[in-house]
């Protein structure tokens, strides 16, 4: 009896700790996702090749690289592409047969796309939208209404990708484009709204170190220090 229970305590704890990891496929959209962002094909190459073999389908990774143009332009992204159409090629010939994945479903909601943009982005922050507008969206109303539909619903809505790994993406991203850091700060607040955890999120930090650069990931490390202390204060 005693043995079993120490048998089931100590699985359930490696059940814990697996909980608390980001997996291969987590690792291998954050590696891709800002080695897009920083234009650097080489080592996006080796990466992508990685991806395909921890599991990820090629729709799952064109999704990534599709996603990176919201966030660092069509430059970065169609770059991206690029390089994978290559890596698919060499595979091919190669007698490689990768797993093509789901395509995005179709979207039947009938609302319009800034009021399920708005939905989304309510989801992924766990607040309503406030009213009257303020900052760039009083200033600037045309970007708030660009965001709204393309941005949360155009992008965010296609299901390819779960709303934790496109916030995935989207962290690697800003932290590998560098200078943005409201705007990470502002999406490690909702990649902790969407379920990931301080751990999975600490491991991220230690991803970016070795696959972008040790300055992104110290930078990253201390904007997530700064959300994790806030969010412990309230």
């Amino acid at each position: 009896m005693l043995v079993l229970t120490v048998v089931l305590a100590t699985t359930a704890e490696a059940q814990t700790e697996q909980q608390k990891s980001l997996d291969l496929r987590q690792e291998s959209i954050i590696r891709i996702a800002g080695l897009t962002a920083q234009g650097n094909l080489t080592v996006l190459t080796r990466e992508l090749e990685k991806g395909l073999e921890a599991g990820l389908t090629v729709n799952e990774i064109k999704e990534v690289l599709i996603h990176v143009y919201a966030y660092a332009g069509f430059s970065r992204s169609l770059r991206g592409l690029q390089t994978f159409i290559t890596v698919l090629d060499d595979r091919k010939e190669k007698g490689i047969t990768d797993v093509i994945g789901a395509e995005a479903s179709e979207i039947k909601d009938e609302r319009t796309k800034y009021t399920r943009g708005k939905a989304v982005l309510e989801t992924l922050s766990g607040v309503p939208e406030k009213e009257p507008k303020t900052g760039y969206a009083a200033f600037a109303p045309t970007i708030e209404v660009f965001l709204k539909e393309h941005l949360f619903a155009d992008i965010f809505e296609r299901d390819v990708l779960t709303y934790q790994e496109r916030e995935l993406v989207t962290i690697s991203i800003l932290t590998g484009i560098g200078g943005v850091e409201p705007m990470l700060r502002s999406h490690l607040n909702l990649s902790l709204n969407v379920g990931l955890t301080p751990a999975q999120l600490q491991q991220f930090v230690e991803v970016i170190k070795t696959a972008i650069g040790k300055n992104e990931a110290k930078i990253a490390h201390v904007v997530l220090e700064e959300v994790l202390a806030s969010r412990n204060n309230k």
